[in-house]
């Protein structure tokens, strides 16, 4: 069977939540492949500080181990950071993905040096959005109708990634790194982390975040954070449309988070792996804000009918 089963594993692991000011659908699904190595964080209210949210996304690769790990410890050492508590949230950020993933290099139960993940997160705390990104999972925003990407894909060919990875003696084959790994930012790796005269953000690959900050008003409709079991196979605009015309029906955004996936699922494992990935999908859908309005005008026209 190779990395494919002969039938898609269709089983999904879905919740929703809200609080006052989003309502949360999340849903993930092994589909074709032989293992399932995406994890997932859903925090409405941190621990470490309960006027803030957290949600990421991790896309493991060579197995589990990363990605799993991640997803429990991530936020742990972002809240933790003393930035953090001085108000500098990007460093913050910065700070626990080189932290968290030097301290699982130096653990020798989860360090493997052939297995990594990609790390997407969305950190809201009052009306600021900061989305903290390395690999090439994704985040997008539809604000008033209009995609807005809240990160960028960490992908070898990207001008500067391509000269970080040459100046720390790596190479770019077949749109890979080293011929190998098709994306330059990953937690883990660390067989791409060896060059001793490199800091930790200047190596072949790094887990330096890339940290973008919004400010949230009431024409934000909805975030998407997804890997690229979704991404793959559908653009951001087909993704948010998708999701709009979804949530104008008030479908609840865990069934659209399903719906999402087994529409982007390869109707065969020969699709040349677009559809046949592990998939996972969160949606954060604003409370009262103009798509919800637009629902209730909706709704208000089909009761005059």
């Amino acid at each position: 069977m190779g990395q494919s089963l002969s039938e898609p594993v269709t089983t999904k692991c879905s919740l929703i939540c809200k609080n006052e000011q989003v309502k949360v659908g999340l849903s993930s699904m092994q589909g074709w492949r032989v293992s399932m190595e995406d994890s997932h964080t859903l925090l409405l209210e941190v621990p470490q500080d309960p006027s803030a949210s957290f949600y990421a996304i991790f896309d493991g690769h060579g197995g589990s181990k990363i990605s799993e790990y991640a997803s429990r410890h991530l936020y742990k050492w972002i809240f933790n950071q003393k930035a953090y508590q001085e108000g500098d949230i990007v460093q913050a950020i910065e700070n626990g993905y080189l932290e968290l993933d030097a301290f699982m290099r130096e653990n020798k139960v989860l360090r493997d040096d052939l297995a990594g993940s990609t790390a997407v997160v969305v950190l809201i705390k009052g009306n600021t959005l900061y989305c903290g990104n390395a690999g090439d999972s994704r985040a997008i925003a539809v604000v008033n109708g209009t995609v807005r990407p809240l990160s960028h894909d960490h992908k070898p060919t990207e001008p500067a990634e391509y000269a970080r990875i040459k100046e720390a003696g790596g190479w770019v084959e077949y749109n890979r790194v080293n011929g190998n790994l098709a994306l330059s930012r990953a937690l883990g790796d660390y067989m791409f982390k060896t060059n001793s005269k490199k800091s930790p953000k200047e190596q072949v690959v790094t887990a330096f975040p890339e940290v973008i900050v919004e400010e949230i008003d009431e024409s934000w409709e909805f975030i998407v954070l997804a890997c690229d079991g979704i991404w793959d196979v559908m653009s951001n605009e087909e993704v948010a449309g998708f999701i709009r015309d979804r949530l104008m029906r008030q479908l609840h955004p865990d069934v659209i988070c399903e719906e999402l996936m087994m529409t982007c699922l390869a109707p065969d494992s020969q699709m040349g792996g677009y559809g046949c990935d592990n998939m996972t999908v969160t949606i954060i859908v604003f409370q009262n804000t103009k798509v919800q309005n637009l629902e209730n005008v909706a709704l208000e026209k089909h009761l005059l009918l």
